[in-house]
């Protein structure tokens, strides 16, 4: 396994494969957990070559103590994917990736950076574009391996590369899960024993809604939601919204042509916990 954190470096590696060598990549922010690794080993049956990147990047933080308490595991992040079938590893520095321009470049994402996070979290989307694009860039995968733990992320990264024509296909992969339901995820390493205790709710009370979707209106199925989460101390809910699976426009009735999705964002404490379910 490869470790490079300069972009030369990787360039040349990528620049010496064979034509024909297929191209696997999973960006990641580090903290990695079996949920990455699930990426990671999708990545390696579909392709000849498995790139990981690991970069906390600063534009897509509109919250400077959610960045600066982001957890920061390289040492155990590279140990961790010595076992994974991983054949090289970006770990920028920042300036690697900005050099002296630390800022979001704007794009037009058709609305859908405006839907749930967008509201919550100013410019969050334009700073992931930025990173992806520049990452896209300098790897140049054929494949890129995305978790549907963010799906909002995961359209809009299919927006990007559409509408810039970026040539990789973008590869959707389930929501990996602990046992008890909860969404894995590198904040989770931040719960106290008591969140952590009560953060699955957030799944069981979307599978509820799954069940509930058929049978009920969505807003008797948001006040449901609302007056569980009042139940529950230690979880505080910022959003749930029930929303068109594509436009990710939140729907007020149901239509039996369309696909819809139920997303939600919770506060444990300070720690964000966002979650979704097809329903």
């Amino acid at each position: 396994m490869l470790v490079y954190g300069k972009i030369k470096l990787v360039q040349e590696k990528i620049s010496s494969l064979e034509k024909e060598t297929s191209i696997g990549f999973v960006p990641t922010m580090g903290a990695l957990h079996e949920g990455h690794l699930s990426l990671i080993n999708r990545a390696k049956k579909e392709n000849d070559f498995v790139v990981v990147s690991i970069f906390v990047n600063p534009t897509q933080f509109d919250n400077k103590d959610d960045l600066n308490n982001y957890p920061s595991t390289l040492e155990a992040d590279l140990s961790l994917l010595k076992s994974a079938p991983c054949d090289l590893v970006f770990t920028p520095s920042i300036s690697e990736i900005y050099q002296n321009n630390v800022e979001r470049v704007l794009f037009d994402f058709d609305g859908l950076d405006y839907q749930m996070e967008g509201k919550f979290r100013s410019g969050h989307f334009q700073g992931v574009g930025t990173v992806v694009r520049h990452l896209f860039e300098i790897i140049k995968p054929n494949k890129a391996y995305f978790g549907e733990k963010d799906f909002q992320q995961l359209q809009i990264i299919k927006n990007l590369v559409k509408k810039n024509k970026i040539p990789v296909q973008i590869v959707a992969c389930e929501i990996f899960r602990e046992r008890d339901g909860l969404a894995m995820s590198s904040r989770n390493m931040r719960l106290t024993e008591a969140q952590r205790k009560a953060a699955p709710m957030i799944h069981k009370i979307l599978e509820e809604v799954k069940s509930k979707f058929h049978e009920e209106s969505i807003l008797n199925i948001s006040n449901w939601v609302e007056n569980e989460f009042q139940k529950l101390p230690l979880l505080d809910l910022e959003y749930f919204e029930i929303a068109n699976d594509e436009t990710l426009e939140s729907a007020k009735k149901k239509n039996p042509n369309e696909k819809y999705r139920a997303f939600i964002a919770v506060y444990a404490g300070e720690v964000r916990l966002i979650d979704n379910i097809s329903i």
